[in-house]
């Protein structure tokens, strides 16, 4: 077998189950992360996100050997990059297209690259999995081979390189990433054709879905691109509902009706867009091609622009609340956010538009604002110190202005909603 130790470099919602799954097949699996809680969490047979299906594979990997988790890189036949691809503080100005553009940030791939590259050793293979923007692969292969100059890489040496660069985005949706890891089809992106081949040999250990192979920059583009196109169909979605809104029409009703036509499925509007990839992975076009991403940064701009529309729609209704009650003043308002994950039924809080929301508004508000979160146990006092998380049980009782952000599955099957209570409703499961 050419892989018999895998190394998994960055722990979280993307590493850690495929560390488990490589390791669920009998592979001697050595996770990388800088995370002392997540190592010794890991090495402990537990998981520190969650994950359905996660913490069964990972107690039954690190029981039986084949899973342990270290903070600095061992020697292994492949190294599989996982780390965050954040943006820089500083934005790029761009005249051309009217404001800034926020600019990529490599440091943390760039760091696993250097971590990793002492134990590497000729016969290896390295793939970026971590979202990044075109010529991301390219770049780590040049800090490798800067780290490394007793070895050959395929810039240079092509077939016959001593370690082999390949990328391969993930696309996987949380929640389901367990089956979506085996099911899914991958795209496999190498810098040569022998690195493509020998991707799809060690992807194919697990992956019942085809390893479709083309090169390193088609392949982080597909991944930009698949995000890119979801983030254009919502902006659609939330800029109807804003049209709607001004027009006195039910946005939800209108979508209804319009995908009966047989060609027509528009998405459902909501607060913005949130997680890891949506709201993130377009500025990685827009960065590279600020000109030519007309309709991307557009969307971009109208998903970026739908939580302040939010907040307006709160503020009024506390104003229309106050006219309506003029023996209470501002500090009487109970305000309950329901939601505050970046989508349904699940505890990531990750570039949520909804815990943005729900932040601001506590900030603005004279009194303690109700968060309503069924899958987060605890918030800490940094996520906002005029809020208090309470159980949906009960919660309206204590809300006279309720704010639904997020259609988890408790909210959408609460029917009776007191009479008293101002709704506004991003997600129309309680108009």
């Amino acid at each position: 077998m050419s892989f018999e130790t895998i190394s998994v470099v960055g722990l979280g919602y993307i590493g850690l189950p495929t560390a488990a799954m490589f390791a669920s097949r009998k592979l001697k699996v050595i996770g990388v992360d800088v995370n002392q809680y997540a190592v010794d969490t890991i090495n402990q047979g537990k998981i520190h996100i969650i994950e359905p299906d996660l913490d069964m594979l990972v107690h039954a990997a690190v029981t039986e050997g084949y899973l342990k988790a270290v903070t600095t890189p061992e020697p292994a036949d492949a190294f599989l990059i996982a780390v965050p691809t954040p943006f820089k503080a500083n934005r790029i100005n761009k005249e051309s297209i009217g404001g800034d553009v926020p600019e990529p940030d490599l440091k943390y791939i760039e760091a696993a690259s250097k971590a990793i590259a002492p134990v590497l050793k000729k016969g290896d293979l390295v793939i970026l999995e971590s979202t990044s923007p075109v010529g991301a692969t390219e770049q780590m292969a040049e800090w490798l081979a800067e780290a490394r100059t007793d070895l050959t890489f395929p810039q240079s040496a092509g077939e016959n390189a001593d370690v082999n660069i390949a990328h391969c985005p993930e696309r996987v949706l949380p929640g389901h990433v367990v089956r979506e890891l085996v099911e899914n089809d991958r795209v496999i992106g190498g810098i040569s054709k022998r690195c493509s081949e020998r991707s799809v040999e060690l992807y194919k250990n697990f992956v019942a879905g085809d390893c479709v192979i083309t090169n390193a920059r088609t392949a982080e583009m597909a991944k930009l691109t698949e995000n890119s196109y979801r983030d254009v169909q919502i902006a659609f979605a939330n800029e109807l509902s804003v049209i709607c809104d001004k027009l006195d029409i039910d946005v939800w009703e209108l979508i209804s009706l319009a995908n009966r036509h047989p060609r027509i499925n528009i998405l459902q509007p909501g607060p913005g867009v949130g997680g890891h990839c949506i709201a993130v992975d377009p500025w990685f076009i827009v960065s590279k091609t600020p000109e030519q991403a007309q309709l991307i940064h557009t969307a971009r701009k109208v998903n970026d622009a739908k939580p302040e529309w939010v907040i307006n729609k709160v503020k009024l209704a506390v104003a229309n609340f106050l006219q309506a009650n003029p023996t209470k003043t501002a500090v009487d308002v109970r305000i309950s956010c329901f939601g505050l994950a970046f989508k349904p039924n699940i505890d990531d809080l990750r570039e949520s538009p909804s815990l943005a929301i729900a932040q601001q508004i506590a900030k603005s508000h004279p009194s303690i604002v109700n968060f309503v979160e069924p899958n987060v146990a605890e918030i800490s006092k940094n996520l906002s110190e005029n809020a208090q998380l309470i159980q949906f049980e009960g919660a309206m009782h204590q809300t006279d202005i309720a704010v639904m952000l997020v259609d988890h599955a408790e909210f959408k099957n609460f029917k009776e909603l007191p009479t008293e209570v101002v709704v506004v409703d991003t997600k129309g499961i309680w108009k």
